[in-house]
C-alpha cells in the first residue's frame, strides 16, 4: 500500500505540485495520468525522497528514508536511461544487486525474464529506447518487490513490447503487489489498469476506478436500430432526451435514457429493436475533457485561411502582348535598358 499525503513542490513563483493526497492500493494496476507538466514526474520524485518538498509518502505505513533495503521492497524507474556508462547491463546489475545483499544469479533471471539475456554483456548506452526500457524494468524487479513505480516504462517499446509490459503488471499484481504506472498511451492504459490518479497543473482532477472516470467525464448514448425507427423517435421525443438520426441504417443515437428504459418502452409500444447497445465513450475521450482547461503546453492548430481571405483567382484577360523584361543596367549603360 502506497499512502501519500499532502505532497506539495514549488519552483520559484510556480506551484508544481498542490497538496497532493491519493492511496495506491496492492492487488491492482493503478494509472498515473495528466498533461505535459501536470507534475507527475515531480509527484513520483516527492515519493521517493528524490525531491525536496512537503508532505510524506508511506510504504506499507513507512516512510522511504527508513526502508534498509528499499530495492527489495520498492521497485522504481524514473528515467529510461539511467545507467552505469561504463559497466555491460549484467555488471550494472550485479553492482546494485551487491548494494541490497541480492544474489548476483538474480540479475541473470530478471534478464532473461525481460528478455535481453541475448545482450546481457553489451553496455546499455548501446541499447534502443525500448531495450533501455525492459532493462529498467529488470532493474526494478531485481529486488523482487512489493511495489513497483514507474514512469513511461512503454516507452520506446513496440507493440509486441507493450502487450507484454501489460500482461506482466497485470500479472505482478494479481500476486498482490502495488503497482503505480504513469503513461501517455491511454489506450494501452484503459487496458491496463483498474484504477487511476488524474491530474492537471499539480491538483487532483480525479482519484477512483476507469470505469467512473469515464462516465463522470462523458457521457453515454444508446444505438438503437428498428424498422419502425419514426414510430420510435416519437415514443422516445420527451423532455431531456436527445435523438440523432435517424441515419440511413434506420439507426438512431440517444442520450438522456439508458438501453434498459428504451427497450421498455419499445416493447410496450409494440416497436420491433434490431439492435440496442450502450456506446461508452473512450477513456482517452474522458481524459481530454477532464484535463483539457489543465493544459499547459497547447499547441495551436494550423489552419488555412478564411475562404473570404483567400485570394482571387486570376483570369487571363485579352489584351496587346506583354512587353519583354527589361534586362538589368550593366557598367557603362547611360539610360535603362542599356540604350546607348
Amino acid at each position: 500500500m502506497i499512502t501519500a499525503q499532502g505532497l506539495y513542490k514549488r519552483y520559484g513563483a510556480k506551484v508544481a505540485v498542490d497538496h497532493l493526497s491519493f492511496e495506491v492500493r496492492p492487488g491492482m494496476v493503478t494509472g498515473f495520468l495528466g498533461p505535459n507538466g501536470a507534475g507527475k514526474s515531480t509527484t513520483m520524485r516527492l515519493m521517493l525522497d528524490l525531491d525536496n518538498g512537503g508532505g510524506e509518502t508511506l510504504f506499507d505505513g513507512r516512510k522511504f528514508g527508513t526502508i534498509k533495503h528499499p530495492m527489495r521492497e520498492i521497485g522504481a524507474v524514473l528515467e529510461s536511461k539511467a545507467f552505469h556508462p561504463t559497466r555491460t547491463a549484467r555488471n550494472h546489475l550485479r553492482m546494485l544487486a551487491a548494494g541490497s545483499g541480492i544474489p548476483f544469479s538474480r540479475a541473470d533471471e530478471v534478464l532473461e525474464f525481460v528478455g535481453l539475456s541475448e545482450v546481457k554483456n553489451k553496455k546499455p548506452k548501446s541499447y534502443s529506447l525500448g531495450m533501455a526500457q525492459r532493462l529498467g524494468l529488470a532493474q526494478a524487479l531485481l529486488g523482487d518487490p512489493q511495489t513497483l513505480i514507474l514512469d513511461e516504462p512503454a516507452n520506446g517499446l513496440d507493440p509486441h513490447g507493450i502487450h507484454w509490459l501489460r500482461d506482466v503488471l497485470k500479472s505482478l499484481a494479481r500476486e498482490g503487489r502495488t503497482i503505480f504506472v504513469s503513461s501517455h498511451l491511454l489506450s494501452e492504459m484503459s487496458l491496463m489498469a483498474d484504477q487511476l490518479v488524474v491530474i492537471g497543473r499539480g491538483t487532483m482532477i480525479y482519484n477512483g476506478d476507469v470505469a467512473g472516470f469515464v462516465r463522470r467525464f462523458t457521457q453515454s448514448t444508446v444505438r438503437v436500430q428498428s424498422p419502425d425507427v419514426d414510430r420510435l423517435v416519437q415514443v422516445l421525443n420527451r423532455d431531456g432526451v436527445e435523438i440523432v438520426g435517424p441515419g440511413a441504417d434506420r439507426s438512431i443515437e440517444v442520450s438522456g435514457l439508458d438501453a434498459p428504459a428504451i427497450g421498455e418502452l419499445a416493447f410496450q409500444n409494440g416497436i420491433m429493436l434490431h439492435e440496442l447497445a450502450t456506446q461508452t465513450a473512450s477513456l482517452e475521450t474522458a481524459f481530454m475533457t477532464a484535463t483539457g482547461e489543465s493544459e499547459e503546453y497547447r499547441a495551436h492548430e494550423i489552419l488555412g485561411p478564411p475562404a473570404a481571405e483567400m485570394p482571387a483567382p486570376v483570369t487571363p484577360q485579352a489584351g496587346p502582348p506583354a512587353a519583354p523584361p527589361v534586362p538589368p543596367s550593366q557598367p557603362g549603360d547611360s539610360t535603362p535598358g542599356g540604350a546607348a
